[in-house]
């Protein structure tokens, strides 16, 4: 029974499903707070910018990103009808003005054209990404020429290091991006969130 639970509740936090989602989508914006705004502060939004966001829940950092920043637009990306629901009521007035738009899809496939965005970022997201090297591949498609990428993560918790999320980070995902072709890539370390240790992986094309 308890198996059984955990399991419903991380495919609540993947993809938000109903009233229970609404709940778990609420929920995860106001506990990435403090990594959203720090994810913000290092994507230095500009006014001629077009920004993705990958994984954009329930659309909390798309309405700051728009609030603190001249941002052209903002577009987020979520898998979840649910969690997109709540994304669009949060932004009623950004989506009239044209400064934010929501798509579902799957990270996979990104239903966007080549060389489009000037900034793509993911805050807490990459953890239900289904493959690593078909999501970097996409991203780096649809990022335009000196575009960036911030892809903000939790890599333990209250001292303790998580070793399968930093083997992943250092054997997988930057291997990965060199070998796609991004430059600059770095990994800062962040601010405690809850207890977690947040970390990114940066990288320009």
């Amino acid at each position: 029974m308890k198996k059984w639970l955990m399991m419903k509740i991380d495919q609540q936090y993947k993809t938000p499903k109903g009233l229970v989602g609404i709940y778990f989508g609420e929920k995860m914006a106001l506990q990435h707070k403090i990594e959203t705004m720090w994810t913000l502060k290092l994507l230095d939004l500009k006014e001629n910018d077009l920004a993705l966001e990958l994984g954009c829940g329930a659309g909390y950092a798309i309405k700051k990103a728009i609030c603190d920043s001249a941002v052209q637009k903002v577009v987020g990306l979520d898998l979840s009808k649910t969690a997109l629901i709540s994304a669009r009521n949060r932004n009623r007035s950004n989506i009239k003005s044209g400064r934010a738009e929501f798509v579902q899809g799957n990270v996979v496939n990104l239903p966007f054209q080549d060389n489009m965005f000037s900034k793509v970022f993911s805050i807490q997201s990459i953890y239900f990404w289904d493959t690593l090297q078909e999501t970097v591949m996409e991203i780096y498609r649809v990022l335009k020429e000196k575009g960036s990428i911030v892809i903000t993560l939790s890599d333990g918790k209250d001292g303790n290091s998580w070793t399968g999320i930093q083997a992943m980070l250092s054997e997988e995902l930057i291997p990965i991006m060199k070998c796609i072709g991004f430059l600059n890539i770095e990994m800062k370390q962040g601010p405690s969130s809850r207890g977690y240790h947040t970390v990114v992986v940066m990288g320009d094309k």
